[in-house]
């Protein structure tokens, strides 16, 4: 049910979690060490992770375990962590951890997804505190200047100590889950972006790759994380701040 692929209840077990869990709590494990290391260094970047779908106590879409839900918790346990946001760009709304920080006035969650496809789950919705809801086929130019107003005003509502970026690249023109029509160049600067006010406003961030059904996915986030790095948002220690 939560792999939405019915053949897998006939598969046995053993190959189950050898070919689908193990990865997954491999990532999940990458998550939680991302936040730990972006508290250090100012940045930290899990090439997995994003199971937005995933509550504390329900998978779905794909997502077995709540690597988001487990990394903010474990950044409030261990690390010290007040004030967390999420900002979640996968072309999906985030309905797993917004369930599990529905009432949370420390975890502020912003969420621009494409309303017309799955979740659609109302109830998840009331976690929102920034709720962008675009349409299908949007493009670069509409998307850019929605995100640069809302991070902007949404930093000016809520000081994190610390930024969850869900980077799904499920936006992109083609993918056949997000029914968007993002570029290539669009994706890339997105990430920029989302570095660049968080290095402006000194605010650690966590990358999750989460969403994206294309081959050529890997090459952009590959692109991306260079370009990131050529721009001097990423590769060098900056602080510890827990």
């Amino acid at each position: 049910m939560i792999a939405e692929v019915p053949v897998i209840a006939c598969v046995p077990n053993f190959l189950v979690q050898k070919a689908y869990l193990k990865p997954m709590r491999l990532q999940t494990g990458g998550t939680i060490l991302a936040g730990k290391l972006a508290l250090e260094r100012g940045w930290a970047i899990n090439i997995g992770g994003g199971f937005h779908h995933c509550s504390a106590g329900k998978g779905g879409g794909f997502c077995a375990y709540a690597d988001i839900t487990l990394l903010i918790k474990n950044l409030v346990l261990h690390r010290g962590v007040q004030n967390t946001m999420i900002v979640d760009l996968d072309a999906h709304q985030g309905n797993g951890y917004q369930h599990d920080f529905l009432g949370i006035p420390e975890v502020y969650i912003m969420d621009m997804y494409n309303r017309h496809i799955y979740p659609r789950d109302e109830e998840a919705k009331r976690a929102i505190r920034r709720k962008i809801e675009l349409g299908n086929k949007v493009e670069d130019l509409e998307y850019m200047i929605k995100l640069r107003k809302n991070l902007r005003e949404a930093l000016k509502e809520f000081k994190p100590d610390i930024l969850v970026y869900n980077a799904g690249t499920d936006i992109l023109d083609s993918d056949p889950l997000g029914h968007m029509r993002i570029s290539d160049v669009g994706i890339i600067k997105r990430d920029e972006f989302v570095f660049e006010i968080c290095k402006e406003q000194d605010i650690p961030v966590v990358m999750l790759t989460s969403g994206g059904y294309l081959r050529r996915t890997a090459k952009i986030i590959a692109d991306s994380i260079m370009n990131l790095k050529n721009k001097g948002l990423i590769g060098c220690t900056r602080y510890q701040k827990y």
